[in-house]
């Protein structure tokens, strides 16, 4: 049995990782709670990604993220992966 528990730790620990990384956020329909759940976002920005939805429409690209006070090239080239 302890030989089997490392083993058996590090199947879980891959499987989480491999689940988190599959889990891809809408940004044209994700809702604060959601956008909060990527990493760099809080209240304000969700909260801003929102906004600027309202005011300009669906997102076209990621990269448009940018326009958005706050989020750069650097936030966006880090979650690129986990935004549709």
């Amino acid at each position: 049995m302890d030989i089997l528990k490392p083993f058996l730790l590090t199947l879980l620990f891959a499987l989480s990782l491999a689940l988190s990384a599959a889990e891809t956020i809408n940004i044209n329909t994700a809702d604060q709670e959601m956008l909060m759940s990527i990493k760099g976002i809080g209240e304000k920005r969700a909260q801003a990604i929102i906004d600027y939805r309202k005011e300009h429409g669906p997102f076209k690209s990621i990269d448009e993220l940018a326009e958005i006070k706050g989020l750069g090239q650097f936030f966006i080239d880090s979650n690129r992966e986990s935004l549709v």
